[in-house]
């Protein structure tokens, strides 16, 4: 089954001490990626991104950490989706609005809505909203 993959989930593939109690959920996504694929929108690599280079630049992780971390997202079923920007000033504002989101959280909750999915996310705001808004979570197997 496909799913929206939040960067709080992913990014716990590189810095799981950052969040022990998410750990299981974000291996969880992970194995599910073995028979699954996850969307993603658009400006998922670019917070992933800039993830990388603060926690390199904090010495939190080595640059051959975060290659292996990059090489291990190249190898997932990982879809990107490339609506995300079109939807930015209409349906995903409108999402940010209603539920006092950031546009980048808002982005992955309209793109779940879009396309029916459930939202794997380790966010608490964004988790909420998508309960709110009557979308599944991703649900730890």
């Amino acid at each position: 089954m496909s799913f929206v993959l939040d960067a709080s989930v992913a990014l716990l593939w590189l810095v799981p001490k950052t969040n022990p109690a998410g750990a299981a959920y974000a291996d969880s996504a992970l194995v599910a990626l073995k028979e699954s694929q996850a969307i993603v929108p658009s400006l998922f690599a670019l917070e992933i991104a800039n993830v990388v280079a603060k926690v390199e630049a904090k010495g939190i992780v080595s640059e051959a950490d975060s290659q292996r971390f990059i090489s291990l997202m190249g190898q997932l079923e990982l879809v990107t989706d490339i609506e995300t920007t079109a939807h930015a000033l209409g349906d995903t504002l409108n999402l940010a609005r209603r539920y006092r989101l950031s546009a980048y959280d808002a982005a992955y909750l309209e793109l779940a809505l879009r396309r029916g999915l459930p939202l794997a996310t380790l966010d608490a705001d964004l988790a909420q909203a998508a309960t709110r808004a009557g979308l599944p979570i991703f649900a730890i197997h």
